[in-house]
């Protein structure tokens, strides 16, 4: 090249300024013409000539928000004397409920592989730099373009959406209030904790982000120079922050001292996931997901059902997992690694065989709840490039229509069947079977299967005590379709209690009492005479359960209303959709439910949104 430029900042808000520094292998003036170019929509929107050693680009306020490239070329040689400048233009107002970050730290990470004392790469080699700049020329994507394919793809897919780069969230409290989705695409491995802390925060405040990247948030780097300059030395004992705020050292987040596993905001991590590189990258495009939870809102449409195969090429030369088992052909994240305990893992990708070209392991699409947020993550760089494929793009879109508003509602976390009465007692959720017979399973939101546990003649309504009392032991209480309250023990069988409601549809216990419903209201047993007193109406109720001092129902109108555990007129306030239920149960600030021939759902008991 004979000329080389660098921009004072990755990203410029609209209407806002840039400065572009040039200089030239010889001493002559760098002078001749620039083109900007809008990646994402692959057009030119400016030509301009540059005479000097600075070029400033003052931003038009109709330039939409996103990834855009400044060519400058010398007008001495335009055969090959061209260089080129990324940068993100932000919206200076939110014009969409989408915000996509652009990887430059990673970018820059890259700059100038291997030269010695230029790039933090390679990462083994002794003449790596500890700290590179932001002002120089590169730090543009790799050849591989990584990010590109979603760029592309999101305008004619139908999606507008606003763009930063990834350094504004070391600082972008401000700017993610602005939205409800933020997404992070293709190779984003380097975060500050800033970045890292905002984002958390974000997602548990109700925001949600959806990560279609892999080795994801892998490296700590920390910024000097008001931002200039990278710092990342890959080793605590050359870092002199692992003596003063070990927290701060710049390692891979999941070593020592930092001991901060990605897989807390991402549910992942690279340390599980799998690589290949060199000669060897090509073999990613003969991988495929399987799937592994096909009733999930992600795979909504696709058709696809458990152990198929979808989206060869998609996983990308480096992937992210989770540390899971197997139970009964289900995969469930152990959490010995630092995955949330509410993962769920969608797809897997088993990698193994890739220790002969890299790091063996594995790839696990998978979702969870981040505080008041939800987390996706397609855990492989190359997605966005597979977006050709209808499986994929079909996934891809249910993450950001779904994503990119409130999240709420009920949410799959089993397969179809029929119950006809459901409970919890310790931490398994016991279901009744229309043959009579007593599953089993734990409860958590990945697909688990049921397993048998005995049997439960007649019984259409259960109920557990939260505690213990002296007149009812904690276990499964039941009533049966010929009106009886019975409790069952794993040894001696169901023993009848007392009598019942005629026809009950539901059955409650709070502190340790009694409630029923059948199509005549609700009813209170009184312990003293083991009579049932009518406590209110009905409700229209199908089905009942309490929790935390509350009863709930699903009603005939498809609707969720609570009122109180009281005798007296209290009436049942409206609460939210019934998604379908006709069968509830509830546990841990959640509803769960079911009915005929449906999913096993659950959602917390909050007014939709």
């Amino acid at each position: 090249m004979t000329v080389y430029a660098y921009a004072e900042s990755t990203s410029c808000v609209q209407e806002g300024s840039l400065r572009f520094h040039l200089t030239r292998t010889s001493r002559a003036p760098a002078r001749g013409s620039v083109t900007v170019e809008d990646v994402a929509a692959d057009r030119p929107v400016l030509q301009a000539r540059f005479d000097g050693p600075v070029w400033t680009l003052d931003v038009p306020g109709d330039w939409p928000s996103s990834l855009y490239r400044a060519v400058f070329t010398s007008e001495e040689d335009s055969s090959d004397g061209l260089s080129d400048v990324y940068f993100v233009v932000r919206a200076a107002r939110p014009s969409s409920r989408v915000l996509l970050s652009i990887p430059f730290p990673t970018w820059q990470a890259y700059n100038r592989a291997g030269i010695p004392g230029e790039s933090i790469y390679w990462t083994e080699e002794p003449t790596r730099a500890a700290k590179v700049s932001f002002t120089r020329p590169g730090g543009g994507p790799p050849p591989e373009r990584w990010e590109e394919g979603m760029l592309r793809w999101l305008g004619p897919a139908g999606y507008d959406v606003d763009y930063c780069s990834g350094l504004d969230l070391h600082d972008g409290a401000e700017l993610l209030a602005g939205y409800r989705l933020l997404v992070v695409n293709g190779h984003d491995e380097y975060w500050t904790a800033g970045m890292r802390d905002n984002v958390e925060a974000f997602v548990a405040r109700g925001g949600n982000l959806a990560v279609f990247s892999g080795n994801t948030c892998w490296w700590q780097f920390r910024l000097e120079d008001d931002g200039r300059t990278m710092v990342c030395y890959r080793d605590a004992a050359m870092d002199p922050m692992a003596t003063v705020e070990p927290g701060l050292t710049t390692v891979e987040w999941s070593s020592a001292p930092v001991n901060r596993p990605e897989n807390t905001l991402t549910g992942v991590s690279f340390r599980r996931g799998a690589g290949t590189w060199g000669p060897y990258m090509r073999l990613m495009h003969e991988e495929s997901y399987t799937v592994r939870f096909p009733e999930h809102w992600v795979f909504e449409g696709t058709g696809l059902g458990e152990g198929d195969k979808f989206g060869q090429g998609a996983i990308g030369y480096e992937t992210d997992a989770c540390d899971f088992v197997e139970v009964d052909g289900v995969p469930l994240a152990t959490g010995r690694d630092g995955t949330p305990p509410s993962f769920v893992i969608l797809a897997t990708a088993d990698l193994r065989h890739w220790h002969r070209y890299g790091q063996g392991g594995m790839a696990t699409m998978g979702v969870f709840g981040l505080g008041a947020g939800t987390v996706f993550t397609a855990s492989t760089v190359n997605w966005g490039n597979a977006l050709h494929d209808p499986m994929v793009d079909r996934i891809t879109r249910n993450v950001l229509d779904r994503l990119s508003e409130p999240v709420g509602g009920w949410q799959i976390v089993g397969g179809a069947g029929s119950l006809r009465a459901l409970t919890v007692f310790g931490s398994r959720l016991y279901g009744v079977a229309p043959d009579g017979s007593l599953l089993v399973r734990d409860v958590s939101a990945q697909n688990l299967r049921w397993r048998h546990a005995g049997t439960a003649p007649g019984v259409v309504a259960m109920a557990t005590p939260r505690e213990a009392t002296t007149a009812h032991p904690i276990g499964l209480y039941g009533l049966t379709a010929d009106g009886r309250l019975v409790f069952g023990d794993q040894e001696d069988g169901w023993t009848t209690l007392a009598e019942a409601p005629a026809e009950p549809v539901g059955l409650g216990m709070v502190n340790g009492e009694f409630f029923a419903v059948n199509a005549e209201g609700l009813w209170k047993l009184r312990p003293e005479t083991s009579d049932w007193v009518l406590a209110g109406p009905s409700g229209g109720a199908v089905s009942l359960t309490a929790m935390n001092g509350r009863l709930y129902i699903a009603d005939a109108e498809g609707r969720i209303r609570t009122r109180p555990p009281v005798v007296g007129p209290a009436g049942w306030e409206d609460l939210c959709d019934a998604g379908g239920c006709t069968v509830l149960t509830a546990h841990a600030g959640l509803l769960i439910g079911t009915g005929p021939d449906r999913p096993l759902f659950w959602r917390t008991p909050l007014p939709d949104r």
